[in-house]
């Protein structure tokens, strides 16, 4: 091998363990902070058991977002007897013909529980609106009864925190296609997803008049900017934290990034914030 031959290879071999290390720095990097914050989230959870809270967090988004796995974080190290993580699927032939809410309401929380809904009674304004899976009438009839719905939880003592987790249309097709060629994320495939790069226009269009239509002062929705995971998990955590003041509370930590994180704003669709 020539003298330039070899140092090129000596070039590239460093070149490729500073990448290394750098990447190393990196997740190491993100697992300090979610340890630290997961240790605030057990703080909180001690807060929340012994006040009575009722805390209800609902995550809604696109297919892939990233709900399954910041909820993975949130609830790692949390009690098992106070955390309850409620996915339902498909409604039975009973809930079709019950009070569209009944089904969501013997999942609230009791006093001294945190309970999330990994998608909620939002499913009618986004996944039953855009595959027929419900009517014109039955979806305009739940955008003005989900703000009172809500509002009457809140009076009767629940905390609500509503996160929707938005993702650009090459993230979500890259994510899909990252499902279907791992054998261990199988189970998170369905015939919906294979659907949902089809009708992302028509999703954006329900997601946009649901969010209007239903962000309230009581039951506020919270944008998450989650094309990169592991900045998502980190934030979406930190606005947890924000809205409680318990005992050995960390006031000096990171507040959520606003350009990861923000209040839903109708301006943010034309300040491009959310993907179109």
């Amino acid at each position: 091998m020539s003298p330039f031959g070899r140092h090129s290879c000596y070039t590239l071999a460093l070149l490729s363990l500073e990448r290394s290390a750098m990447k190393k720095t990196a997740k190491q990097k993100y697992n300090d902070e979610l340890y630290d914050l997961q240790v605030e989230l057990t703080r909180l959870q001690k807060y929340i058991i012994e006040t009575g809270q009722k805390v209800l967090v609902i995550f809604e988004g696109r297919d892939a977002a990233g709900k399954d796995g910041t909820i993975k974080r949130i609830i790692e190290h949390l009690s098992p007897r106070e955390t309850r993580v409620v996915a339902l699927g498909k409604p039975s032939n009973r809930d079709e013909t019950s009070w569209y809410f009944q089904r969501w309401a013997s999942y609230l929380p009791a006093g001294g529980e945190l309970v999330l809904f990994n998608r909620s009674w939002y499913n009618r304004a986004g996944v039953e609106r855009v595959m027929g899976f419900c009517s014109q009438h039955d979806c305009d009839y739940f955008l003005k009864a989900a703000p009172l719905f809500e509002q009457l939880l809140v009076h009767s003592g629940l905390i609500i925190l509503k996160y929707y987790l938005d993702i650009s249309r090459d993230e979500q097709k890259k994510r899909l296609q990252s499902r279907r060629e791992d054998p261990l994320k199988q189970w998170k495939m369905s015939p919906i997803d294979g659907t949902a790069l089809k009708h992302w226009k028509a999703y954006s269009e329900a997601r946009n008049e649901m969010l209007a239509k239903t962000h309230t002062p009581f039951a506020p929705w919270t944008i998450v900017r989650a094309d990169k995971k592991s900045e998502a998990r980190l934030n979406i955590i930190r606005d947890i934290l924000t809205h409680f003041d318990f005992d050995r509370k960390n006031h000096d930590r990171n507040l959520p990034d606003p350009n990861i994180v923000f209040p839903y704003d109708k301006a943010a669709h034309a300040k491009g914030l959310i993907a179109k």
